[in-house]
């Protein structure tokens, strides 16, 4: 990880963090990071941090880790709650059952669980993660537009992201 120190144990190294936001708004709840994004895009961010959209959670993504010591992910999630339902999750633990949950598609269809599994070979020193989501309704293909459930999601995980980057 890059620092375990607090950010003011660092002395006056900048903050640099990066918001990555994943999902395809074409796919119902799965546009659940897009719209966080369109939501944090609208208002300034602190210095430092970085807004990212990552519409597919494939190797392509990874540069989107580099040069952050810090990381959050948004990302529609399942299995946590009801739809709609916001979750702050340790990227490790997120990673193993995601992965788990996506090894039956292959690669191809491999997700943000894929994608954090293959980080630590790829990044050195890898940043801090933690992922932001909301629980998703059932994914419909080619059916944009969030559930009411999860669309009444966004404006709480902007103002928390907003929080975290304070």
């Amino acid at each position: 990880m890059a620092s375990d120190l607090p950010r003011e144990g660092r002395g006056n190294v900048p903050r640099s963090l990066h918001i990555i936001c994943f999902g395809n708004e074409l796919h119902g709840d799965d546009g659940f990071g897009p719209a966080v994004h369109a939501r944090l895009a609208a208002g300034p961010l602190p210095a430092g941090v970085r807004l990212m959209r990552a519409d597919l959670a494939g190797l392509g993504a990874i540069n989107c880790f580099e040069g952050c010591d810090e990381a959050i992910l948004v990302d529609a999630v399942a299995g946590f709650g009801p739809p709609g339902s916001l979750h702050e999750l340790d990227a490790a633990d997120f990673a193993d059952a995601a992965a788990r949950d996506e090894a039956p598609a292959g690669f191809h269809g491999a997700g943000v669980g894929g994608l954090l599994k293959l980080l630590p070979a790829a990044l050195d020193p890898l940043p801090v993660i933690r992922l932001v989501g909301a629980e998703a309704g059932p994914l419909t293909a080619f059916s944009p537009g969030l559930s009411p459930p999860v669309a009444q999601a966004v404006d709480a995980a902007a103002a928390r992201i907003r929080t975290l980057c304070s």
